[in-house]
This record gives C-alpha cells, sequence and structure tokens, in this order.
C-alpha cells in the first residue's frame, strides 16, 4: 500500500445527505417549533378546560376524554386559542377579506407598516446624525450619550399617551404621532451601534490616515463609515422591530380604530382572544420580513464593496 493509499484510506468520510440534513439548522428550528406547538396545544386544554366542563355542565352533555380534547380547541371565545384556530383566522382575514375591508389584517397592518416605516426612517437618520456628533464632539460624548441612555429607561407606555395628546393639541394627528413613537423606540439601537462602529478602527489606522494629511471628512468617508457599516446594519435589524412595537403601542392608548394595536385593543374589548392572537402573529411575521428585508440590503451592500458582514 503506498503513502497517499494509506492516507485516502484514513481520511474521514463525508456523512451523507441524511446526516447533514439532521444536523442542519433547519431541523433544528422545525424541532423546537413542533415542540411549541406540542406545548401551546396542551396548554390551550388545560386553560380551556374550566370553561368547557361548565358550558357541558349547563348543556347536560357527556364527553369522552378525546371529544373532551377536541372542544376545547374548538371554543368561540377560549382563554388561550389553540395554535389551528389562529392560523384559521389569519387565513381568513388576510386572504378571505377584501383588503380594504375593516377586518382585513392586510388593511391594518399596513396602517401599522406605515407608521413603522416613517419612524424606522427618523430613527435611522436621527442615530446615524447623533452618533456622528458625538463621535467627533467630545463635549457631546461626556453631555448628551447619558442623555440617550437614560431616556430609554422610561416606560414607553407612560411616554405614548403623552405623546400622542400633546400633538394632537398641535393639530399633529394620523401617522406622525405613531412615527415619532416608533422613532423614539428605534433611534437607541442606532445611535449605539454607530458610535461603537465609528469608533471601532485601530489607532493604527487612524494614524495612516494623518499621515496622509486626510482631512476630518476623508478619514470619516474613507476608513470610520465603511468600518461602522457591520455596526450599522445590526443596530437596524434591532430598530426595525423596536419601531413596529412603538406603532402598535402608538396606536393602543389612542382609541384607534385601525392599526394592530386597534386590532389588539378591540379584541381585548370583547374577549375575542382569537382576534388578538391573530393579529399578535401578523406583527411577528411583519416583524420578522421588515429583519430579514434589514440583513438582505445588509448583503447587498457588503458584496457590493467586496467585503463579507460581521
Amino acid at each position: 500500500m503506498t503513502a497517499g493509499t494509506e492516507i485516502f484510506a484514513y481520511a474521514p468520510k463525508r456523512p451523507n445527505i441524511l446526516v447533514r440534513f439532521l444536523n442542519s439548522s433547519f431541523v433544528a428550528i422545525l424541532v423546537v417549533a413542533a415542540a411549541i406547538v406540542a406545548i401551546w396545544y396542551v396548554g390551550a386544554v388545560a386553560l380551556n378546560a374550566t370553561a368547557q366542563n361548565f358550558a357541558d355542565e349547563r348543556a347536560g352533555v357527556t364527553r369522552d376524554w378525546p371529544d373532551f380534547v377536541k372542544a376545547t380547541w374548538s371554543q368561540d371565545k377560549p382563554r388561550l386559542p389553540a395554535p389551528h384556530q389562529v392560523a384559521e383566522e389569519v387565513y381568513n382575514t388576510t386572504f378571505l377579506v377584501p383588503p380594504t375591508a375593516k377586518r382585513s389584517l392586510v388593511y391594518h397592518g399596513w396602517i401599522t407598516l406605515s407608521s413603522t416605516l416613517v419612524g424606522f426612517v427618523i430613527g435611522t437618520l436621527l442615530g446615524i446624525g447623533l452618533a456622528i456628533l458625538i463621535v467627533h464632539v467630545p463635549s457631546l460624548d461626556r453631555s448628551l450619550m447619558p442623555w440617550i441612555v437614560s431616556s430609554q429607561t422610561i416606560p414607553i407606555l407612560a411616554i405614548a399617551p403623552m405623546v400622542i395628546v400633546v400633538l394632537a393639541a398641535v393639530g399633529v394627528v394620523g401617522l406622525l404621532p405613531k412615527a415619532v413613537i416608533s422613532t423614539y423606540l428605534s433611534f437607541f439601537p442606532v445611535t449605539v451601534g454607530m458610535v461603537k462602529g465609528l469608533r471601532s478602527p485601530e489607532p493604527m489606522h487612524l494614524d495612516l490616515m494623518r499621515t496622509y494629511n486626510a482631512s476630518r471628512w476623508q478619514t470619516f468617508w474613507k476608513l470610520r463609515w465603511p468600518s461602522a457599516l457591520p455596526f450599522l446594519f445590526v443596530s437596524m435589524k434591532v430598530a426595525v422591530a423596536a419601531a413596529l412595537v412603538g406603532a402598535i403601542v402608538g396606536e393602543m392608548p389612542t382609541g384607534a380604530v385601525a392599526g394592530l394595536g386597534a386590532r389588539l385593543l378591540t379584541g381585548s374589548y370583547y374577549g375575542q382572544t382569537i382576534q388578538i392572537w391573530a393579529a399578535l402573529f401578523a406583527a411577528a411575521l411583519m416583524a420578522a420580513v421588515l429583519v430579514g428585508i434589514v440583513g438582505l440590503v445588509g448583503r447587498l451592500v457588503f458584496r457590493h464593496m467586496g467585503a463579507r458582514p460581521a
């Protein structure tokens, strides 16, 4: 046996397709999702059992255990709706209802999405501007940064009604007040991420720019900005999700009649838990799509720059 044959004989075998599939992240996510759904079904039985027993006693109905379990999963106003009830509500209010109808999740989602995007754009621009000032003006680092951090310690539920009322008093209503609340939540992660990113270049690289007699603007555009882009897109993923939360919160204390926040509010008023959970899932799906879009844009930007995202 030659040396090459010996090396080939003892080389590790590559796992087959089935093993690689079972070890993939997709299977891991699928297993976790299946476990969550199973626990959810069990929780629906446990939480809805008391109401179902009471309803059966009043109706004089005696059920065997499988029939009883099915009954807890098909109540009109359950404490905890079963997953298939939520999925059916999402499907019905998304595909079987005209998009302009008041019951349509598309209609309510678009209103919430509008406020989210406006607040996210303003918050991102504000965060980038504040970060540039903090990095280049030392006095602002000592005076402004503590206030930015402390601003996030105030509960958004306490700020939202005041913002809505004050802006309404000066005639500003509709989309803008909700966008202001989204801006309040989204500018903070962008500011912190960009400050870290703009300060990420190594001192040796900064000294090299000084050696080349580069101006502050050239140093920023050629060195600090490219170094900060990975931090920017990571913080934007957090910011866009926070902006969505701000838009939903902004719809709840105002008695709004449209938007996912209003959908949650009306569902709680009338005990429509299935409607509440459907709106929650719509908001979660919207957040996932927005975060995915930001990540995709980030990958395209890094590919255009010839670098890999951090």
